[in-house]
């Protein structure tokens, strides 16, 4: 084993490199990811039937298709329309389809509101009655009652499976390395292979990242259910 070499400034500064992209793919992905998340989960549990079906179909095809092929899907499939290729040097959003990271991010960002406003639409389905008929007893309106109560109590109750998606999606970022000219982590890892033929520990300083990162959110993420959801703990005589 030589693990002199992937301590060189040179694989370390292109690791590190891989981690900014990483980070950033990850944390855009699920800004975005839960805006669309938040919008899609409205509309499952909302009173439009045609909105539930369209909505019901996106999140169905999402969960049902692998990741890589939806990043494939954007990334070289879109390329091939000629309405968005006449478009692509002039016309915008369609200039960044160009830019792998664009093409990245909006399959992260796709893929990420799927599962999560499923989630989201079935912990706002199993809101207690009772809140909700308490708000309404306090005189408010249909959306007051959404806004102030279901969607907070929604929102907490969904924290610990949301924790898992979060770290799924830090997980699958690695798919982004298909992608050419992408350099996350994992394309780090493949660059030190490709240099120095060093597979086990170049993949294995990408896995301790990973690892890392990993501890690092559930972390975070335990922080947050402590304080978000200490009314559900049981209480200590």
């Amino acid at each position: 084993m030589n693990w002199a070499v992937i301590f060189e400034p040179q694989n370390l500064a292109l690791y590190g490199q891989g981690i900014v992209t990483t980070l950033g793919l990850l944390f855009s992905s699920l800004a975005v990811g839960a805006v669309l998340a938040l919008l899609c989960a409205l509309a499952l549990t909302g009173p439009f039937s045609v909105l539930r079906w369209l909505v019901g179909a996106y999140t169905y095809v999402i969960r049902g298709t692998p990741l890589l092929i939806q990043v494939y899907l954007i990334y070289y499939g879109l390329g091939q329309l000629e309405w968005i290729q006449a478009r692509w040097d002039s016309v915008w959003p369609w200039t960044h389809f160009k830019q792998p990271f664009f093409c990245a991010l909006l399959a992260f960002s796709l893929n990420t509101a799927g599962y999560t406003a499923e989630m989201l639409a079935g912990a706002i389905r199993e809101t207690a009655a009772g809140e909700i008929e308490a708000a309404q007893a306090y005189g408010m309106s249909r959306w007051q009652v959404l806004l102030r109560v279901v969607l907070p109590s929604a929102m907490r109750r969904t924290l610990p499976a949301y924790s898992n998606e979060v770290v799924m999606m830090l997980h699958s970022t690695s798919v982004a390395s298909a992608v050419p000219s992408m350099l996350d982590v994992t394309s780090a890892a493949s660059r030190v292979y490709s240099d120095y033929y060093l597979p086990f520990e170049a993949y294995l300083f990408a896995a301790g990242i990973y690892l890392t990162a990993t501890f690092c959110l559930i972390g975070v993420f335990k922080l947050v259910e402590q304080h978000l959801l200490a009314y559900l703990a049981p209480r200590k005589n």
